[in-house]
Parts: structure tokens; sequence; C-alpha cells
């Protein structure tokens, strides 16, 4: 496995060539925009193999229910595929190749979930299996890398688009499609909170669910309407992109919001992140809203008692 990362004079988050070994310093002196050209080129090249395996294993739409490829991990409705196992090993082995002692902490493989002295990189292999389970086209790779629990840089790739977000500590938010130059995102200015279009999610166990569903019905009359796309790393990229004026969400893990958490502060909106060290068992509020709603949408939130963790 090798792999170098060109860099391109004004460009941002060059692609990743196949050639020879160049691994990266290892220490902490490490810029986040370098950590991010790590990121990106990691990010897109697990971003291919999943797109590939995606033909290999299901249908184009809908899968087969008795696929050998599929099987499940805290309840029956949250599945794990053998696509995001390679797909995290893949992950891993490149990360290994540039920053070999860095940690990691991974949803698949699970990995250091303590914060780590230096660098932290923070994988979802795939975010949305729900979704590339059923091919509906929402689903990513998320790649993020931290220092003292606080993310330095990170890339979201949308698979099925081939749209890669990205951004570092300072550095502003980008994305960029097949063939296009970098484009600078930055959150709706939006200032009507009643205007809102609000992206979230539901967890897997029924308690919270319920929850969930309940803090929804009592915010929907007060805002524009809702989207649930299933793939919450995607939903805080639409923020910061302004697909969507904010997202929230309960039980969100550390690989859900390491990279599009800090996609979306970059990219102006303001960013409300569970703690460096929980788990989605803690059920803490992940939110990202478009700064001219900022205020008020966090007021709706207290209103209902929105911020409050939600047990499993």
């Amino acid at each position: 496995m090798a792999f170098t990362l060109r860099r391109e004079p004004g460009r941002r988050c060059a692609p990743l060539d196949s050639g020879a070994v160049k691994p990266a310093d290892s220490s902490t002196s490490v810029s986040p925009q370098e950590l991010c050209e790590i990121a990106c080129a990691v990010a897109r090249e697990a971003a291919d193999q999943v797109r590939v395996r995606r033909a290999d294993l299901f249908p184009a739409t809908g899968r087969r229910a008795d696929d050998a490829a599929v099987s499940t991990k805290s309840t029956p409705t949250d599945p794990v595929t053998v696509a995001d196992t390679e797909s995290e090993r893949l992950i891993r082995g490149l990360l290994a190749v540039v920053r070999p002692h860095d940690a990691i902490l991974g949803e698949e493989e699970g990995g250091a979930d303590a914060l780590a002295d230096g660098v932290r990189w923070v994988v979802d292999p795939i975010d949305g299996t729900v979704n590339f389970l059923y091919g509906v086209p929402a689903y990513a790779v998320s790649v993020a890398a931290q220092v003292d629990g606080v993310s330095q840089a990170g890339a979201v790739v949308d698979v099925a688009r081939g749209v890669t977000y990205w951004a570092w500590l300072g550095g502003g938010a980008w994305c960029a499609g097949p063939n296009e130059e970098p484009r600078r995102l930055t959150a709706n200015p939006v200032d009507d909170v009643a205007l809102a279009l609000v992206a979230t999610g539901f967890g897997y166990s029924p308690i919270r669910r319920r929850a969930q569903g309940e803090l929804l019905a009592a915010l929907l009359p007060q805002i524009r309407d809702v989207r649930r796309m299933g793939a919450a790393a995607l939903d805080l990229c639409m923020v910061a992109a302004g697909a969507v004026d904010a997202h929230f969400e309960h039980g969100l893990a550390p690989w859900d919001w390491a990279a599009g958490g800090l996609i979306a502060a970059e990219a102006g909106a303001r960013v409300v992140l569970p703690p460096a060290q929980s788990s989605s068992a803690d059920g803490h509020a992940t939110v990202a809203v478009a700064p001219g709603i900022a205020d008020d949408f966090l007021a709706l939130l207290t209103d209902i008692d929105g911020l409050r963790q939600l047990p499993e």
C-alpha cells in the first residue's frame, strides 16, 4: 500500500497519487492544512472503494435481505456491511503509511476512545449505512484529525455524487465535485427561524426514537420544514453549503461529527458539539445552525427541552 500527496499551487486538498511512499512528519507540529490534505486524500481513496463495492454487493436499488454481507450492531435496525469494515481497514492502512504514530478511533474497529497525545484520527468508513444498503444516494466517508479532542482538519466525501467537503481550523470550508475548482462554503444568510429548513436524524433504540419524535413534533410548527437524509456527516456539510439552514440530532458519536462539525463551523455556522470523549449512548445533542438564526433556533430548542441528553 503506497501513496503520496500531490500539492498543487493555488489548490487546496489536492488529489491522491499512487506512487512512492512519502511519510509525513508524525509530530504534533504538523499544520492543520497538512492534516487536511491527508484527510482528503484518504477519504477520497476510501470513497472510491465504497463506490465500487456498492455495485459488487447489492443491486442498483434495494438490497437482498439474505445477503451474507450484512450484519447488525446495536439493534436489528443498525446494520454494518462488509464494505464498512473494508473501508475502515483501507483508511487505517493509508494513515499508517503517512502518519504511523498517530492514534485512530473508528466506528467499526474502535481504538483510541481516550484522547491521545498528539493527533487522533476519527473515522467513519460509511456514514449512512442504511442508505448504502438500499441504494439511497446519501452516504459518505468521513475522516478527521483531532488534537486534544478538537478537530483540526476534516474531509467528508459524498460517495454517490463524488463531492468532497473539507476544512481545516482557521482555513475556511470548501467543496469540489469531480473536475471542479474548489468552492468556499458559507452558511445561508437566513435571518428568520420560521423559514429554517432543518435536517435531523434518529437513533436506533425505540426509547430514544420516541423522545426524538416528540421533540420534532414540538419543533415542526415553528420552522419551515424538516429533512431526514440519514447521514449526519452529510447533514453538517449541507449546513456549511447552504443546502439546509440547521441540523440537530441526539446521540451522535465522534466519527459522526468530527469532520462535518468542523466544516460547518468553518463555513460560519454556530456549532454545538458533544464532549470529545462522549459516545452515542450518552445522547448529547449536536447542533449546527446558520449564524443569522442561531440565537433563535437554540432558544427554540431550549424552550422544548431539546438540548437535554436523550437516553437510549
